[in-house]
């Protein structure tokens, strides 16, 4: 349980510098009522990802665990492993088209349209069917098999690290001062120029750690020489052999 929190926690940090949420919540920093604008769009993403996440944990992959009811520790570290992977391939993505994706255009919002938790709402609906990492880390719990209780409280886990960011938006328009929105106007610009890079990074990062951790576990399992490099690592970090 512990090291599957660290893998939700890994993931969804590195998922949470998401332009598509970001810079929303930033150009309504900008705008009238700033504050509860923005909370309000948080509460609107963490919502439907919840919801979604949820919806997808509790259906596809209870029908997948009823057809594999005991996953066993060598599947579980094969998701593992393949959570890894993704999150690697995420990281290649980035890297490999970071220039272009900088200069991807944020358009402009009209908050005044709709309500701002409608419109995280919004965004984060179109948002899901894209959302990889987050397809991992469920694919990571539910192949974890541990019950409904636990998986509701990782998938929670996972969202309250996605919105991160936005929360930190929130708390500086809140004790942040009168500067506070100057502050989040160069967060703006900065996260249209670097948030691929910085992205690849923490995916990179995160993908390398999940992968040690499916790859020397499955590797633990055997009797040869790299199962023995394997154990020796695993002991190294404190994990179960």
């Amino acid at each position: 349980m512990i090291r599957l929190l660290g893998l939700v926690i890994s993931i969804g940090i590195a998922d949470s510098l998401n332009p598509t949420t970001i810079a929303p919540a930033l150009y309504l920093a900008a705008g009238r009522h700033p504050r509860r604008q923005v909370a309000e769009f948080t509460v609107g993403v963490f919502a439907v990802y919840t919801l979604g996440g949820l919806a997808i944990a509790l259906g596809p992959g209870q029908l997948l665990l009823a057809l594999v009811p005991h996953p066993g520790r060598r599947l579980g570290f094969m998701i593992e492993t393949i959570v890894g992977g993704v999150m690697l391939a995420v990281a290649a993505f980035l890297w490999g088209y970071r220039k272009r994706l900088a200069q991807s255009y944020t358009p402009e919002l009209n908050p005044a349209r709709r309500s701002s938790a409608v419109l995280g709402a919004m965004i984060t609906a179109v948002e899901l069917p894209t959302a990889f990492p987050y397809f991992a880390a469920i694919a990571a719990i539910v192949g974890a098999n541990l019950g409904v209780t636990r998986l509701v409280f990782l998938i929670l886990i996972f969202n309250l690290c996605f919105i991160l960011p936005l929360l930190a938006i929130v708390a500086t328009l809140t004790w942040g001062g009168p500067n506070a929105r100057l502050r989040l106007a160069r967060g703006r610009r900065t996260l249209e120029a670097h948030w691929p890079k910085v992205l690849a990074v923490l995916a990179l990062v995160a993908g390398l750690v999940i992968t040690l951790l499916g790859a020397t576990g499955l590797g633990a399992m055997h009797h040869n020489d790299f199962g023995s490099f394997a154990r020796r690592i695993r002991r190294l970090l404190h994990l179960q052999p």
